[in-house]
């Protein structure tokens, strides 16, 4: 295992991925990147995993992109990194992901904490996408998602001018889901990641594919996936013990079939 990345085991049916380069502010080298990419479709195809949490340190979540690593890189070496696809494969973890951001979440960072699916930030938590200062633009998803989180004239603000935000602010935009204090972030994300990992787990898949797929498709085809979705569910075993466990008032206990 990389001392850069590290996985725990926080709660049963939890993963936990921790950045640790608390030297360079948990910055987005490519060897953090790729570490990301295979640990998060390792976690996706793992049974005994459904939920993950994704943190830093109470410093930071991920203050951005290695900058020292690309400054000198040309057109060419840049598109040959890959970086563009390690950021989808990070997208396209089938499980449920929550971010538990505390300090500093810039650049890369913002980028990492909006490819998940729950964001629970810390009070002191601070947000960005500072990229125009260097001389870019936002490259892992920036100028996209936090369009659709914030709406176009805050996302317009904040990727123009790389002005920071903070979590209140994250929050009343719809780019967070919780604020908490600063020392129950990790906490916090582990509760939510256990509860998630008691339910049934092909439910929880398609409900987030559902929510991600028709967010980029006209409503009426995402009603019709939406409904195809119920439809199949009721194949599934979990669907019986969960409505049997109602009706008989018990808990119920669900396998993942």
């Amino acid at each position: 295992m990389s001392d850069v990345v590290l996985l725990e085991r926080p709660a049963e049916g939890v993963g936990l991925i921790r950045i640790n380069r608390p030297e360079a502010r948990n910055a987005l080298n490519l060897e953090v990147r790729r570490l990301l990419a295979r640990h998060l479709t390792e976690m996706g195809e793992d049974a005994a995993t459904r939920a993950i949490v994704l943190t830093g340190n109470d410093k930071s979540f991920a203050a951005g992109a290695d900058i020292k690593e690309m400054a000198d890189a040309g057109t060419v070496e840049m598109l040959a990194r890959g970086v563009h696809r390690l950021w989808r494969t990070i997208g396209a973890c089938p499980k449920p992901v929550i971010a538990a951001v505390n300090g500093y979440a810039l650049g890369g960072g913002c980028e990492l904490a909006m490819t998940c699916d729950i964001i629970i930030a810390g009070e002191s938590a601070q947000f960005g996408q500072p990229e125009v200062r260097i001389g870019i633009i936002p490259g892992g998803g920036g100028t996209q998602r936090l369009t659709r989180a914030a709406g176009k004239y805050r996302a317009m603000k904040y990727v123009l001018t790389g002005e920071l935000f903070g979590a209140r602010a994250a929050l009343e935009m719809g780019l967070a889901s919780e604020v908490v204090p600063d020392a129950e972030v990790e906490k916090r994300a582990v509760e939510l990641a256990a509860r998630i990992a008691e339910l049934p787990p092909l439910a929880v898949q398609l409900a987030k594919e559902a929510v991600l797929a028709g967010m980029e498709a006209p409503l009426s085809s995402a009603l019709a996936l939406e409904a195809k979705s119920v439809q199949i569910l009721f194949s599934s075993q979990d669907q019986k013990e969960g409505m049997r466990a109602f009706i008989e008032k018990r808990k119920p206990k669900f396998s993942g079939r």
